[in-house]
């Protein structure tokens, strides 16, 4: 199967990579940048999602409504999606459709127009998403703790923009940014599912390649994270506590005891975290962690939805969780469940056109190269008790959280000293 991966690389620096899946009729296919909300400074806060939803908005051969009817007729599936290093525009479809998708793709990422009436139209629809993310505790609170551990980096700013920078924001100047973040160099096109190379290639060619090789202005920074807190006061009916602690970069070569850590603390239902809070508390109907990794950082972060009464309570729980990580090693055969479970999940996974189509941009963009299965199951197995511990004493060790408390809670209170002990 892994033989089944090409890559082809155009003239002018675009990527372009697929892996044949014979065995189904379906193919996912995807346009990514390497650009995301990272690359935006505070004025134009918001760009590369805005564009996101422009390039929907007409090019000149197909308006907007003609873009909505052609996506609908092909079956399947066509969206996009922004997040802090990347930007992607994706489709599935019955292999039979491929030719038609790629078409879609490349004219809106290659010929939108940006309408002014559209622009004004799709503004106003941003603005709703901002509101409808502050109407969700949840989601709210991410962007809460955001600001709480990565202080004015661009990684503590939501991808939405706010509507300060999005009144900024005119058809111009994201026609300006598009043109300097959309690079060849930083375009790949991945597709995976009964999908033959050559033929997908000849579909991708004709517009991308005339794309003219520019430099990318790479400006990124690693952030410099925080241990504060960030408290709000809400009429709500739960508390939401989310905590966060530097972690690894998606390529440490650590990543795999991350990925067991997670797993153990609060990764699953017979995790650590879930069965102390949830199943012999009963303090909580939502509890678990999660991992965030960027291209030169990271982040750990355990979310829990409880009774105002019960915050101070399961916060001391979660420290006292985070401690017994640092303290002993994990015992061999919850190791080993974790490590089955993971893998489960990565081969589970390998069934999905989808999951392919971004997993091969994951390999290329963070390793250059294909990451077979066998090597990732190679190293999760070799993970020992003990360099979780060591990896847990430098995560999880005492003061290096920052956290983030949404709802009816007293915002005087002092929750970072429940978590310093």
């Amino acid at each position: 199967m892994e033989k089944a991966i090409r890559k082809t690389t155009l003239p002018n620096g675009i990527r372009v990579l697929t892996k044949r899946m014979p065995h189904v009729r379906s193919v996912s296919a995807g346009v990514w940048v390497e650009a995301g909300a990272r690359d935006e400074d505070d004025s134009v806060s918001g760009a590369c999602h805005f564009i996101e939803h422009m390039v929907f908005k007409g090019t000149p051969t197909r308006s907007a409504y003609d873009i909505a009817v052609e996506t609908d007729a092909l079956g399947g599936h066509t969206n996009a999606f922004t997040g802090m290093e990347h930007t992607c525009y994706h489709g599935k479809v019955l292999d039979s459709m491929t030719v038609r998708l790629m078409d879609i793709l490349a004219d809106i990422f290659l010929n939108s127009l940006f309408d002014p009436e559209e622009l004004g139209r799709e503004r106003d629809v941003i603005l709703q998403e901002i509101h409808m993310l502050e109407d969700t505790p949840e989601d709210f609170l991410q962007l809460m703790l955001g600001k709480a551990f990565y202080g004015s980096h661009p990684l503590g700013r939501s991808i939405l923009g706010t509507e300060k920078s999005l009144a900024r924001l005119s058809g111009d100047a994201l026609k300006e940014h598009m043109a300097r973040l959309y690079a060849p160099e930083r375009i790949l096109i991945s597709a995976a599912g009964n999908v033959d190379h050559d033929a997908f290639l000849a579909a991708a060619m004709p517009g991308f390649a005339a794309l003219a090789p520019t430099p990318f202005p790479s400006v990124r920074q690693a952030p410099a994270p925080e241990a504060r807190a960030e408290v709000r006061t809400r009429d709500l009916e739960q508390a939401h506590l989310c905590l966060a602690t530097p972690a690894l970069s998606a390529t440490d070569e650590r990543r795999h005891a991350l990925y067991i850590l997670n797993t153990l603390l609060g990764g699953n239902m017979s995790s650590r975290l879930f069965q102390e809070i949830r199943e012999t508390r009963g303090l909580a109907y939502s509890v678990y962690s999660f991992v965030s990794p960027y291209a030169d950082s990271g982040m750990l972060g355990i979310y829990a939805g409880v009774h105002p009464d019960n915050a101070f309570e399961t916060l001391s729980l979660i420290r006292s969780e985070m401690e017994g990580f640092i303290a002993r090693p994990v015992p061999e055969k919850a190791l080993a469940q974790a490590k089955d479970y993971i893998m489960a999940g990565v081969f589970l996974s390998s069934e999905s056109t989808d999951s392919q189509m971004i997993r091969l941009i994951q390999n290329e963009v963070h390793f250059g190269r294909h990451v077979p299965l066998m090597e990732v199951a190679e190293k999760i197995a070799a993970v020992t008790a003990q360099e979780v511990q060591s990896l847990a004493a430098e995560i999880l060790a005492p003061g290096r959280a920052a956290l983030a408390v949404l709802g009816p809670v007293d915002a005087s209170a002092d929750y970072m000293g429940v978590l310093a002990g």
